[in-house]
């Protein structure tokens, strides 16, 4: 993914996944989660469920977006430890909806899927950013040759 596509100031910005389109996945998994809560039921178990679902689903995109513009390599991974944060709660409560019986089980699978294919991206390009974090600059190397 080059710069202009996560839209990261850093030069040496590690590769966020390998998603060209994550950022428009993202955002169309917050759609999809939005949609689904106002499927669901105005119970009280409904109402809690969605706002819940609600308040971990869609700052997956956010957190996403904030993490292609961050401003070193250890910013963007922490903002990606976020978003993993975010799907990992989300498909929690997207279990928990399942598990309730609150709504047919036939809108779970693809948005369940979704949030685990989403968590497993993210996963991975943290890992590749911390094996592709810049090395120690060469001020605080003791023995660089800039002493």
């Amino acid at each position: 993914m080059s710069n202009s596509e996560c839209g990261m100031r850093n030069a040496e910005r590690p590769e966020a996944a390998s998603e060209p389109d994550l950022k428009k996945r993202t955002k169309a998994f917050a759609l999809r989660i939005l949609k689904l809560v106002d499927a669901m039921p105005k119970t009280a178990a409904g109402r809690a469920l969605a706002s819940q679902i609600v308040r971990s689903g869609t700052p997956v995109a956010a957190n996403y977006r904030a993490a292609c513009r961050a401003k070193s390599p250890a910013d963007f991974i922490a903002k990606m430890g976020i978003v993993e944060e975010e799907a990992d709660e989300t498909l929690f409560w997207l279990e928990l909806l399942e598990e309730s019986d609150l709504v047919t089980a036939a809108k779970l699978p693809a948005i369940k899927q979704e949030a685990n294919e989403l968590i497993a991206i993210t996963v991975a390009s943290i890992k590749t950013a911390r094996r592709n974090r810049a090395p120690e600059s060469a001020f605080r190397i003791p023995h660089s040759a800039l002493r």
